[in-house]
């Protein structure tokens, strides 16, 4: 499959002139040919359970980077630059210790962006489709079904993935194209926001774009973070599945009141008016609620509240089976779910009979186990992360706010994330966005091979 998706930056550059990266493009693809036609002689097995699929995924999505790496490496950065680079797009974050990108060659900038474009899609939601059983299609990302041949399933959902997904974005470029006027800056700008991604060809990200394009952007972001499932659904014509969704309303709510928060927060700390205030707030709130990452705002020079409510909003991230990262909200609404069932109890008899329900259903002791699972495996990896950058003396505030940009492949930063910072925290970075790609389930899986050496079920 990486293969196949090399293909078009392999054109790109021919197109442009630009042989240097058709040279090393080229030399990637040959080789993952040689490594992958001997592989189409082997039959798949009738079933794929679900640790061989998160082995899978984890490999990946380490060796898509590693690969990419390369052809990368003409842009002339250090060795870990490029890895950082290669990891921030694949995992659709969009932190960069690059520097400055405007003096980038185009291919430099077209890579980056695609290879977002399919770290959303290609390799993030289609692979993770494995794990999806009959009844949680539209519903999880990464929650496997126990026991369950998922491949058939799998298949008919990622072709409808990808439909919506290819459609949705060529609508984005389109409608970029006219309210920027530049082809180039339409098509990178959308490849890296249907896909929640971030990397803009501009220094100013967002702010350098005019401000109706912006909302073009804010709008595909917001639909980058729907389920896509549900999305190809409304457009077949069955737009209730997605109108009484929870987590599309609970995305809506939490957009709606970080965005009055923050405005209120920008209003107070800078003086400007009401309007520009709720303006920025939107822009800036849709892009880490959704963890696209855009900047609309130089975020090192905002508050300390405002902050606080971004690194709120990147946390909780948005829905399952989009490519949003974060938390999600699903095992937010399960959490939130799971305490009113507690509050609950305490106001009834002991011998009353009641369970917490989501979604018009019962939540089954499974769903909590795993959303409590990944939520606290979630804070874990922050709360070590974020040790390490206040032991190296960076600020705390603004290293929790890089380290949860990181972990929630969102991309928004505060400055920490540039080109001297120090080589082993741009590593840790890197680890981080893995494992926030990944939930981290799956890259401990792998690290764990008593898991799935041998593990095959009769």
């Amino acid at each position: 499959m990486l293969a196949a998706l090399s293909f078009v930056p392999l054109a790109a550059s021919l197109a442009l002139g630009q042989y240097a990266y058709s040279t090393r493009l080229a030399i990637v693809v040959f080789g993952l040919l040689l490594v992958a036609l001997p592989g189409l002689r082997i039959r798949p097995p009738e079933r794929i359970q679900v640790n061989e699929a998160l082995v899978v995924i984890a490999l990946a999505f380490i060796a898509s980077p590693v690969l990419m790496s390369y052809p990368l490496a003409s842009g002339n950065l250090p060795f870990v630059d490029v890895l950082f680079e290669s990891v921030s797009a694949i995992t659709t974050t969009g932190l960069s210790t690059a520097g400055s990108i405007e003096h980038r060659a185009p291919m430099f900038l077209f890579l980056r962006s695609w290879m977002q474009w399919y770290g959303g899609l290609g390799i993030a939601v289609l692979s993770v489709a494995l794990l999806m059983g009959h009844q949680a299609a539209a519903r999880r990302l990464a929650e496997p079904v126990e026991n369950e041949n998922i491949a058939t399933t799998a298949r008919t959902q990622s072709r409808q993935l990808l439909r919506v997904y290819v459609a949705l974005t060529g609508l984005g470029i389109a409608l970029l194209w006219l309210t920027t006027g530049d082809a180039f800056t339409a098509v990178t700008h959308m490849l890296a926001t249907l896909s929640t991604g971030g990397f803009s060809t501009f220094d100013a990200s967002l702010a350098a774009l005019p401000r109706s394009a912006a909302w073009v952007v804010t709008l595909f972001a917001l639909l980058g973070a729907v389920p896509l499932l549900l999305l190809f659904h409304a457009a077949a014509g069955r737009p209730g599945e997605l109108l009484r969704d929870a987590e599309v309303r609970a995305l809506v709510g939490c957009v709606v009141l970080l965005t009055g928060l923050l405005g209120i927060s920008l209003h107070a700390s800078t003086g400007s008016a009401w309007s520009d205030a709720l303006a920025d707030a939107a822009l800036l709130g849709v892009s880490a609620q959704t963890t696209t990452g855009f900047a609309a705002l130089d975020v090192a020079s905002l508050d300390p509240t405002s902050k606080l409510l971004l690194i709120l909003g990147m946390l909780v991230g948005g829905a399952s089976g989009s490519t949003a990262g974060g938390i999600k909200l699903l095992r937010l609404l399960v959490f939130l779910r799971l305490l009113q069932y507690f509050l609950r109890r305490t106001t009834l008899p002991p011998h009353a009979v009641i369970e917490p329900r989501l979604g018009g259903r019962a939540l089954q002791a499974a769903d909590v186990e795993r959303a409590t699972l990944i939520l606290g495996l979630f804070a874990g990896v922050l709360g070590l992360s974020w040790l390490a950058f206040v032991a190296h003396g960076h600020d705390a505030l603004d290293a929790l706010f890089e380290v949860t940009s990181a972990l929630s492949t969102v991309g928004l930063s505060t400055g920490i994330s540039a080109p001297d910072l120090a080589p082993l925290l741009k590593l840790l970075l890197c680890v981080d966005m893995l494992l926030g790609r990944l939930e981290i389930l799956a890259l401990l899986v792998l690290l764990y091979p008593r898991t799935w050496i041998g593990r095959r079920a009769s």
